[in-house]
């Protein structure tokens, strides 16, 4: 229904603001890191909107770029995942960062946010994951030499086996690529020294 609100912010909360525009106030539930980057009261400020229209509530969201926005219409397209948790994941991640772990199926990331569980975390993963294209230049600028889904089809069997045997550690499947790669002729090793390898450089965080 809104595109965007503008005008001076008159309140700033944590979870949301309040706009002043013409003498008439307007209430906008907002991510924690837009809280941090939207200003401070007295400032003129411009926020791109979702609008919630319900039975019993209307509700508007705001972000700061249309691509905060674009990711927060993504996430409550998916089963299970309503506004407040969608804002909440946004809260503790930006966009490009949740397109990583969709991309590198990083279930553990996307769960620590609140109301977003590893069951729900699994959902976002498989709805999005055509949603989201690798090649966008956000992606490759802000997570270039980091591992991907990119590095993993490149994995020979050992390595795959070593990389499914992290996972079921309990760890990610981006911090068990990279620390796959980051063992030394990991091309040439088996699974079982490749395993131990990787480990050390996980225990050494």
């Amino acid at each position: 229904m809104f595109a965007f609100v503008e005008g001076i912010l008159d309140l700033l909360e944590t979870d949301m603001c309040v706009i002043d525009i013409g003498g008439l106030g307007i209430n906008v539930n907002i991510t924690a890191r837009c809280s941090a980057e939207i200003g401070s009261v007295g400032d003129h400020v411009k926020l791109y909107t979702y609008t919630q229209v319900a039975e019993d509530t209307f509700q508007l969201y705001g972000f700061s770029d249309r691509d905060e926005l674009d990711m927060f219409k993504k996430l409550i397209s998916v089963s299970g995942v309503g506004p407040k948790s969608a804002l909440s994941l946004l809260s503790v991640m930006d966009a490009d960062s949740v397109r990583y772990a969709v991309i590198s199926d990083d279930i553990k990331a996307l769960s620590k946010a609140k109301g977003i569980s590893a069951k729900t975390a699994g959902k976002i993963i498989i709805e999005l994951k055509g949603k989201v294209d690798l090649s966008d230049d956000s992606l490759a600028k802000k997570f270039a030499g980091t591992p991907t889904v990119v590095q993993k089809a490149n994995m020979g069997r050992e390595e795959t086996d070593a990389l499914a045997a992290l996972v079921s550690l309990g760890y990610s499947e981006s911090e068990s690529t990279k620390a796959i790669m980051a063992v030394d002729g990991h091309e040439t090793l088996d699974s079982g020294t490749l395993l131990s390898l990787a480990l050390k450089t996980l225990y050494g965080k």
